[in-house]
């Protein structure tokens, strides 16, 4: 009779051998979420300065004395990078905002009484945050400027800090990286039960239920294999995000365990779910990858989930997904610990799904063996 020890130890190298053969599991589990990790983390600010610039053109069509020192002021304004340093004819300014080679184009006051500075920019781009943005500082500038020509002195100012929830040095891709390591974990509960779905549909779980082999010790060191597999992911995306990046993480150990112990055995229990009621390999990936691409974009991990609209935000409060990736938040960037009442609701929801997929995933495993034999 082979002992337990001998009897997990057996099985734990046979589940390793098994995720080393599925390269769909490594994929998703491994390469995609560090190919899409380090898209993002180019995309928003990490291959350059991080301040705000916005590529001008200017359009001056008389001389005079306040026009000239119009222009001398737009050109102390720091965020404004310019195209040309001096002016241009509006029709070089059109064919530039046609292009796209300017985000926007200033035509200072023409002859006559009317002082009006015009912001031309693309109808396509027109309501995007760089457009915005050039509007809101030139709406700002020409205050200014009217409150100076009326000599008239401002009673306030405004006095703009940040603060934040964690440490002063936190940035979006600190917030970025720990959506990424939460939502590859999530990837490798979800698509890491495959190879039950072929073992069923070749009836080796039959031949394996008539082995002396103990079904509990299976399972376990199916569980040990994806907790390994979890810790690489952590452990490998945060170091790309920190040495590669320059993002910045403050672990609390006892938080982060917490968050990844239970969020893995929720997503396990999910996959667990998905394979019982697949029929095939391409079934299970195909309801995978929706449960995946819908999680994705709702769950917090590219933006805050407060910018959703109120009906979306709805159902990113009832996906596991989003308490997961606040859960990691708070024990790999944020250090605030296991004592708020957040994290332990985020807690209750994974468990809660956790339980209610493995159960669902139990009874149809046994209604679909009753049926079998």
């Amino acid at each position: 009779m082979v002992s337990g020890g001998k009897q997990f130890r057996k099985m734990f190298g046979a589940h390793i051998k098994m995720m080393f053969r599925e390269k769909q599991v490594w994929f998703w589990n491994i390469f995609f979420p560090i190919i899409l990790m380090s898209i993002f983390m180019v995309i928003f600010g990490s291959g350059g300065s991080s301040d705000f610039k916005a590529k001008i053109a200017v359009v001056k069509t008389v001389q005079s004395q306040d026009v000239d020192r119009l222009l001398a002021q737009l050109h102390q304004i720091p965020v404004f990078e310019w195209k040309s340093e001096q002016p241009v004819p509006a029709a070089q300014a059109d064919a530039w905002i046609r292009a796209k080679d300017i985000d926007a184009a200033i035509q200072l006051p023409g002859s006559g009484d009317v002082k009006t500075i015009r912001l031309i920019v693309n109808k396509e781009t027109q309501f995007n945050a760089t457009s915005q943005a050039v509007s809101g500082v030139l709406n700002q500038f020409i205050q200014q400027a009217n409150m100076a020509a009326a000599g008239v002195q401002p009673a306030f100012r405004l006095d703009t800090s940040a603060i934040s929830s964690g440490s002063q040095d936190l940035s979006y891709k600190d917030f970025l990286l720990t959506g990424m390591i939460a939502f590859s974990l999530a990837q490798g509960g979800l698509f890491g039960m495959v190879d039950l779905v072929e073992m069923r549909r070749k009836g080796l779980m039959k031949r394996l239920r008539m082995t002396p082999m103990r079904m509990g010790l299976y399972g376990l060191s199916s569980m040990l294999v994806r907790f390994v597999l979890g810790v690489f992911q952590i452990l490998c995306l945060a170091l790309i995000g920190v040495l590669g990046f320059g993002a910045h993480l403050h672990i609390h150990i006892p938080t982060l365990i917490a968050a990844f112990f239970i969020g893995s055995l929720a997503f396990n229990a999910i996959g667990y779910l998905i394979s019982s009621f697949s029929k095939s390999l391409e079934a299970y990936m195909g309801v995978a990858n929706i449960a995946s691409f819908v999680m994705m974009f709702i769950s917090g991990i590219f933006y805050p989930i407060n910018n959703l609209p109120n009906w979306l935000l709805a159902v990113s409060h009832a996906l596991p997904l989003t308490y997961f990736v606040e859960g990691l938040r708070d024990g790999m960037v944020y250090g605030s610990g296991m004592a708020t009442a957040d994290f332990w609701l985020g807690v209750a929801v994974l468990a809660a799904w956790g339980t209610v997929a493995y159960l669902l995933g139990s009874i149809l495993y046994r209604r679909s063996k009753m049926t079998s034999s």
